[in-house]
């Protein structure tokens, strides 16, 4: 008998082997493509599956909505609490999506991977000139002096400026706080990573942001190991039934018709470097 054919008892063992790893995939700006709500419940849904024994999220995104990038990391970290989780870049890990991946237990990322942007922005339009040209005005009735903050129909004030650099930091604590957690680091390590900037993926396991370079194979060996299960069965859930467009890979399917969700898809993969050979 060869010495790699599988008995019959090693097969039916096989059959009845329940376990299995759970690939989630995170692709797109979070807000845009990803729909929090959705990913979040498939997330949970993972954790109390008690046939799913590891889960390696499957990252390609430039971030997004930095409220929503915070529940996916609480999201992330419930899960870990319970089972192995292997946050695996596969082409862009940054701002939000690498948030979202600092509650995993281990971060792998492909060679050629950009990490890293760690860092909060706030940015809108000013429009108060233009409609002063068109002869328009806003008429604004408020009920305290915050109330039109971030409206773009006038300058900010000093004052404005202030409390919007007031709320920045605030989110910059919570994501750069989950960071220094999960990567263990020092204030000289965390103040070297926080920047804003992405790196490629091996320069990023120099800082210490990420554990280890892998392909998806090698990914999917690693969740295996930390599930330690003899056998690798994989199912792959997704926040919601793919349609023929989204499993082609058509750009904005599944996004509905185009409105806000479109601009923000738009406007987090433009702040990302597109990578061209």
């Amino acid at each position: 008998m060869s010495s790699t054919t599988v008995s019959i008892p090693d097969r039916l063992a096989g059959l009845a082997d329940r376990r299995r790893i759970a690939v989630v995939p995170l692709r797109g700006v979070i807000g845009g493509a990803v729909r929090t709500a959705d990913l979040v419940k498939t997330l949970d849904r993972a954790r109390d599956n008690n046939h799913i024994r590891a889960v390696m999220l499957d990252i390609a995104s430039p971030g997004g909505d930095a409220v929503a990038s915070e529940a996916l990391y609480l999201a992330v970290r419930r899960l870990a609490e319970r089972k192995p989780v292997v946050a695996w870049i596969r082409s862009v890990g940054a701002s939000g999506s690498y948030f979202a991946a600092c509650g995993a237990t281990r971060i792998l990322a492909f060679p050629a991977a950009l990490v890293g942007s760690i860092g909060v922005i706030s940015a809108r339009p000013v429009v108060a000139d233009l409609l002063t040209r068109l002869g328009a005005k806003m008429l604004v009735t408020k009920t305290g002096p915050f109330k039109d903050l971030g409206v773009p129909w006038r300058e900010p004030t000093d004052q404005d400026r202030e409390k919007e650099r007031e709320l920045v930091d605030g989110m910059f604590r919570h994501f750069t706080t989950a960071v220094r957690e999960a990567r263990n680091y020092d204030d000289e390590g965390l103040a070297k990573v926080i920047t804003g900037e992405v790196w490629l993926a091996d320069r990023a396991l120099d800082l210490g942001l990420i554990d280890d370079l892998a392909e998806e194979e090698q990914a999917l060996d690693a969740t295996q190991k930390l599930a330690d299960m003899p056998r690798r069965k994989v199912v792959r859930l997704q926040p919601r039934r793919r349609s023929l467009l989204q499993r082609l890979g058509m750009p904005g399917a599944g996004m509905g018709p185009p409105g806000p969700r479109w601009f923000v898809e738009l406007e987090g993969w433009s702040r990302i470097p597109r990578l061209r050979t």
